[in-house]
């Protein structure tokens, strides 16, 4: 017996050895050989698989200047990066969220709430050059053999060691500490090749350290944050810091050279473009969801919190045991539409109607869906009110989920948010229009709060304008200095 146990460590051994030898590329940034178990053709086609899902999921922004901006100056930088012959694509996504993040192969994205944020095309070329470094970097790739290299070696212990499969719950919690750690240091990493590229096209990389105060106040400061250790990402204090240290190393290789921070060519480019949250796409006021571009409403159940993105619309419960889903299904005929969704998710159907839902044709269905079991576990019931209301040319689908021996607390909930879904005939609704940044020359010099309440920014606002200014509220803001003010549709509140 003991005997086998060793010849069967042995051969464990063996084969990991080989699959790590067999499993290693050279990084084309550090030039060292690391752990990968994908190729650089797998990497771009997941890239390619990605990208419609995540233009489908964030909807793209329409900002031709922009998008140009963000295109030109992105194969600027990829083409002198170490991975000049990815198929490089950088796209600009509709949303408010402070973000930009990239996937392999060389798939780059910007939020408009991230490009509003920039208050220089240098801050840009840092946060591109971030992006750009987890690419060249293979970043994603180092990550999934670490976690699948992990995985192994757990699942390994807990069938060799009943004591380890008793501690399964707090090792996989320690492996997602180790697995955070190794993205602050793909993040640090980053930031050094953000710094190197947009050096070497020209532009001055402090001010990509400048943008880490901009962060670190619109995540409230240190003292509002969770502890680094437990942290994705470095603390944007630390990061200001340590990038600022690493542009002036950078710089000091060429001495002499004058860095573009290009300061009004950047906020001239932001003037007139959506800022928050876009009307058009359904926003939530006094308890009820209202659609201006689909001209839909329903109301939103209490305390439940709501979910918006281009493909569909959630709520979730307050204990998170239920939620409600709104999306367009497909077809014209809610009969059909139904069916299909019928045959599609297996649904053991109890009752159906077809009772129209505030005058409009709607079929309604009430069953189970059987979840397939895990090992040694016993199938889940998902039980799933679905409604197929057709409006306007389209059939939207609304569907309460929860699990069968749970739904009965939160059907009420359901058959309310349901039950509202009607057409939006208020002009004021119809009509609401976003808010925009607008570009302002400062008539005299004085604090960015003064400048602010002088453009007509409420009050209650003047600090959140601030931070979008990268600028506290007290700073001195020269005559003639350009800064970003409110336009549209001006909320007293936000």
């Amino acid at each position: 017996m003991r005997y086998f146990h060793g010849q069967k460590l042995l051969g464990i051994f063996v084969f990991v050895v080989l699959f790590l030898t067999q499993s290693c590329q050279v990084n084309p940034v550090t030039g060292k050989r690391q752990l990968a178990f994908m190729s650089e053709e797998k990497e771009i086609a997941l890239g390619k698989s990605y990208d419609p899902q995540v233009v489908a999921e964030m909807g793209e922004y329409k900002n031709p200047a922009m998008a140009t901006f963000l295109n030109q100056k992105g194969q600027a930088m990829a083409a002198i990066s170490e991975r000049p012959n990815l198929p490089w694509k950088f796209t600009l996504i509709d949303s408010d969220v402070v973000n930009a993040f990239a996937v392999p192969g060389g798939f780059v994205y910007f939020t408009r709430g991230i490009m509003a944020h920039f208050n220089n095309e240098a801050q840009f070329a840092g946060v591109l050059g971030h992006e750009i470094g987890h690419v060249t970097a293979r970043h994603t790739v180092a990550q999934q053999a670490k976690q699948t290299l992990g995985q192994i070696g757990l699942i390994g212990g807990m069938i060799l060691s009943p004591e380890l499969a008793s501690q399964g719950e707090s090792l996989m919690q320690g492996m997602q500490m180790l697995f955070l750690k190794f993205g602050r240091d793909a993040e640090s990493q980053s930031d050094e090749l953000g710094v190197k590229y947009s050096t070497q096209i020209g532009y001055d990389a402090k001010e990509m350290a400048g943008f880490f105060g901009t962060l670190d106040r619109l995540t409230g400061g240190s003292e509002n944050r969770v502890p680094e250790f437990q942290s994705t990402h470095p603390d944007p204090a630390n990061r200001k810091v340590r990038v600022g240290q690493l542009a002036q190393a950078a710089q000091a290789t060429t001495p002499g050279q004058k860095f573009e921070v290009g300061r009004d060519s950047y906020l001239r480019m932001l003037d007139g473009m959506i800022y928050g949250k876009d009307p058009a796409q359904g926003f939530v006021e006094a308890g009820s969801f209202f659609h201006p571009g689909l001209k839909f409403q329903f109301k939103i159940p209490g305390q439940w919190k709501l979910l918006n993105s281009p493909s569909q619309v959630q709520m979730v419960s307050p204990d998170q045991k239920s939620v409600i889903q709104m999306k367009l299904a497909q077809g014209t005929d809610q009969q059909a539409a139904a069916q299909s969704f019928v045959q599609e998710t297996k649904i053991a159907v109890a009752s159906s109607s077809n009772n129209s839902i505030n005058g409009l044709p709607a079929t309604t269905i009430l069953g189970d869906i059987t979840q397939q079991a895990q090992q040694g576990q016993r199938p889940q019931v998902l039980r799933v009110l679905a409604s197929f209301i057709s409006y306007g040319g389209n059939v939207y689908m609304m569907a309460g989920l929860a699990m069968q021996k749970d739904f009965n607390r939160y059907q009420r909930d359901m058959e309310y948010a349901i039950g509202t879904f009607s057409q939006l005939t208020d002009q004021s609704k119809l009509s609401k229009k976003p808010e925009t940044i607008k570009i302002v020359s400062n008539p005299r010099s004085q604090s960015i709060g003064q400048a602010l309440t002088g453009a007509g920014v409420p009050q209650a606002r003047v600090k959140e304008l601030a931070i979008l200014n990268g600028m506290d509220v007290n700073q001195s803001l020269p005559a003639g200095t350009l800064f970003k003010a409110l336009g549209g549709d001006v909320k007293r509140q936000k």
